[in-house]
């Protein structure tokens, strides 16, 4: 398979763009007026407890108080606030008014609503996600060979018995055919970053970032880069080398694949892929049948609207409905 990656990069936005045999698999964005937080780690502080809605509202900084549900906060009341009364999982015994805790951005503000944030951290690295506050050893479920599958999470399990650390190690699916010392390495940088962030939490102020995750341009290399990446290219002198010094302390053996793109015609229009975010962006998107569906995104759902368009059917109604969805 061969399988390319396209970095695009404006004043305004960077793009990636994963293109497998010169079709379009999935395109990114992040824009520099409005960078996307979900991940970041913040020092928060309870504002305000709602027993009725099982929530509470969280000052991270933001314009808008942050959205922590009871389901997302993976501690028990004792650890939280010194206090427990015998029902686990009721907001009241989780988090009281005032407290600060550390919380990570599940989803970004959208309209009126705050950011979605969670008590379970996760910090992701190339091979591996590390959860501080999680059990046992896990790997994911795109990797579909069980042997492979067994194979790392023995490895992960055999490094887990290394030493006493806490937390849990979840494998990722770029760690297909990985080895041992790679995942030990991944490990081992990720522990040294939860160190980090700890240092920072006791330092910060509530309300203030403890932790944010990295650009576009460097994560699209730690989730995507791997073994059947034939080339990396990238329209920008800065953010190639950005993109290098990256590969170089993480990924060293695939650096030579990261290319500075200085081609007349934009990269994206050369391969086709400004003309796919186009169509993938239309609200009306055709059917074969000669129907059609309108796509449209509002603050609270995305709705799908089913149309028959040209397509009448051959025998009745309720046949043409049937197969036009």
């Amino acid at each position: 398979m061969k399988e390319e990656i396209l970095v695009n990069v404006t004043p305004r936005e960077t793009r990636a763009a994963l293109v497998e045999n010169g079709v379009l698999q999935e395109v990114q964005i992040e824009r520099a007026s409005s960078r996307g937080i979900v991940g970041n780690i913040y020092k928060g502080k309870v504002s305000r407890v709602l027993p009725g809605m099982q929530a509470a509202f969280i000052e991270i900084g933001l314009e808008r108080t942050a959205f922590l549900h009871a389901s997302d906060i993976g501690i028990t009341g004792e650890q939280m606030t010194g206090v427990y009364t015998g029902q686990p999982g009721q907001i009241n015994d989780l988090v009281t008014e005032g407290r600060e805790l550390l919380v990570q951005v599940l989803k970004d503000p959208l309209g009126t609503k705050g950011a979605r944030l969670t008590t379970n951290i996760a910090i992701p690295s190339r091979y591996l996600v590390y959860m501080p506050r999680g059990t046992g050893a896990g790997v994911s479920t795109r990797i579909e060979d069980e042997g492979e599958r067994e194979r790392l999470r023995a490895l992960i399990e055999d490094l887990d018995n290394e030493d006493d650390t806490a937390g849990s190690f979840i494998v990722r699916t770029a760690a297909e055919g990985a080895q041992r010392d790679a995942l030990r390495a991944d490990r081992l940088f990720l522990l040294k970053l939860w160190d980090y962030i700890n240092e920072r939490q006791r330092e910060a102020q509530a309300g203030g970032l403890v932790y944010e995750d990295l650009p576009l341009s460097a994560k699209i290399l730690r989730d995507y880069l791997g073994s059947e990446t034939e080339r990396v290219r990238v329209d920008s002198d800065v953010t190639h080398e950005r993109m290098l010094r990256f590969s170089n302390t993480f990924t060293p053996e695939l650096s030579p694949c990261i290319e500075l793109y200085n081609g007349g015609r934009p990269i994206f229009d050369m391969y086709g892929v400004e003309d796919e975010i186009i169509r993938a962006l239309d609200k009306k998107v055709p059917l074969k049948s000669g129907g059609y569906l309108i796509i449209d995104q509002t603050e609270a759902m995305t709705t799908i609207d089913v149309n028959t368009g040209a397509y009448v059917g051959h025998r009745n109604l309720e046949e043409t409905i049937f197969k036009t969805n």
